[in-house]
Formats: structure tokens, sequence, C-alpha cells
């Protein structure tokens, strides 16, 4: 999977009235730019002690692109799994994830696969992209030795719409066994039911700066397969959240979906799963892949090395 040097951004489009083809146009022209060189002043440049490779992982009926960071120059393995997932939901890539990345990879030292999941549209719903995050970690932690990972200390980690998928993968984990020793998860959107616009910081931060609400309810529709019952793609709404991995929640206050984070936090240490919390006053959706113009990016980045260090 070559990287595009070279990129103008595009317009959004009219998301209200988005088609098929508009939006698979826009998610090319808009992944060239997040992949671009003019992108770095923005995203951010990875760390220069660590590499980052594309991938591919072989799963039953396709193959899924992972983009790999590891430390530089370091033969010690095996080495911390951490699995990421990317925000955007119908657009998005890895390589917009670079910045945080390679640092966490460089610094604890971990090796880090983050997964170039399926994209929404309509004809890929939630639990497609969902399934590509789970099955990946399943297949690293059963491969580990090929990966050089060790396999009993992983940990997911997941932003925006990447942390719904990898909430989900922390409570499939528990379910079948795979012990996790963490999960990071900012800016989670963890509601695709009816109430996920019922949130204070929905109304209050719903038409900016972070995802508008014609952008949630696309990605909502896209999300949702007919007849699906969206309390079971949605972590807020699961059935038990006790003896799940330790939690870090981190929240931008300037996004609409603050609140989904906040919520599941307290549900999370209600369950009895250990939850921190953290907020970050001032910060957007998406800050932490916005270290060019968000300066609360890097104490959050801290923050969650930290935290993984601990964990791993």
């Amino acid at each position: 999977m070559s990287e595009i040097t070279t990129a103008e951004r595009p317009p959004q489009p009219e998301w209200q009235s988005v088609t098929a083809e508009s939006l698979a146009a826009y998610r090319v022209a808009e992944n060239r730019f997040r992949a671009s060189e003019a992108a770095r002043s923005i995203l951010g440049r990875p760390d220069p002690d660590a590499t980052a490779d594309w991938q591919e992982v072989r799963l039953p009926g396709r193959d899924v692109p992972v983009r790999v960071y590891r430390p530089s120059g370091l033969s010690q393995t095996p080495l911390p799994l951490v699995l990421h997932v990317h925000g955007g939901g119908f657009v998005g890539t890895a390589t917009q994830c670079d910045w945080a990345n390679s640092h966490l990879a460089a610094q604890l030292p971990a090796v880090l696969v983050s997964v170039e999941h399926r994209l929404l549209d309509w004809a890929t719903a939630l639990p497609a992209a969902a399934d590509d995050g789970w099955e990946v970690l399943q297949h690293v932690v059963r491969h580990a030795d090929r990966w050089g990972v060790d396999p009993a200390r992983a940990a997911v980690f997941g932003e925006s719409f990447g942390g719904l998928i990898s909430a989900l993968s922390a409570i499939r984990a528990r379910a079948t066994g795979l012990r996790l020793a963490a999960q990071v998860l900012v800016n989670p959107a963890v509601d695709v039911t009816g109430t996920m616009y019922e949130h204070a910081s929905m109304a209050e931060y719903g038409h900016g700066p972070g995802p508008a609400l014609e952008q949630l309810r696309l990605l909502q529709r896209l999300a949702l397969p007919p007849g699906t019952d969206a309390r079971t793609l949605s972590p807020l709404y699961a059935d038990a959240l006790g003896g799940l991995a330790p939690a870090l929640v981190v929240v931008p206050t300037q996004d609409s979906v603050a609140d989904h984070g906040r919520r599941y936090a307290e549900r999370l240490r209600a369950a009895g799963t250990t939850a921190r919390l953290t907020e970050y006053p001032g910060a957007v959706h998406a800050f932490l892949s916005l270290p060019g113009i968000q300066p609360q990016a890097e104490p959050a980045r801290a923050e969650i090395l930290e935290f993984l260090r601990a964990a791993l």
C-alpha cells in the first residue's frame, strides 16, 4: 500500500444529500491528503526512532492492511502489542495517526499494529469494521512469535469510531478468554442507538467544532444493518461491563460525543472495571491526531504512554 506524498484537501460533501459515488470520491481524496507530506504540519511528524510499514493480515475471505510501528534498532523481543484502530467511520486511514503511534512504539517500546479496517458505506456496515479490528487482534496474538510480540502483554487503543471498535473488541476478548492488559479509548463514540443525540455534549457541540450532527446521522445510518439491535453494537449499553481490561478514557471537552466517553467510564466503574477518565479542556474531537493545531495532543499522548507503560 503506497503512500501519496502530495495532495490537496478536498471540501466536505453535503452530508444530508451525499451519494455513494460522492462519498467514495471524497474518501479517496481526503485519505490521499491525510497520507500526504502536506498534512504533516497538522497531523504531526513520526518519531524518527520508530519504523512504520504496511503489511497484510490474511483473514478468512479477505486481507486486511495494517500499519505496523516498531522501535528502531531494538532487537529485544518479544515486545508488548498495542492494537490500534483509527477514527473516521466512513473516511480515514491509519497514516493519520503516525505521530502518536510512532512515538508510543519508540517510547514504550512496543509493536503497534494499526488496522486499516473496512470503512462504512452503503454496502459495508459497522459489524464488518468491528470484525476487522477484532480478528486482526486475534490473528496477531495467535501468531505472536511471527510478529515478535508477547501475547500476555496486549492492549487495544482506538480513537472516535476506532474507540467504538476497540471497546467492542475488549468486550469480545473477555467473552473468549483473550486477556488484555489495557484499553485506551480516545473520544470514543460508543452509542449508535437513538440516544446518541440525546447527550448534553451533542446539543452543545453538535454543530461544531467536532463532527456535526449531519455526519453522525450518516454514520449511524451506514453503521447499522437493517433489523440490527443498535444496543448490541453500542458498548454504552452492553449488558455486562465487569471484568474488562482496565480502561483509560480520554475526552476532549469541545466534542459532540464527549458525553459518550464520560458515561462509558461511569458504566465501567459501576460494573467494577477500573476506568480512568481524563478530560482535556478546550480540545476538539480527533485532537490526538492534530498535534500541529491542538496543543493538548502532547500531554494526552504522554498520559497514554504512562498508562500503557504501567499496564504492559
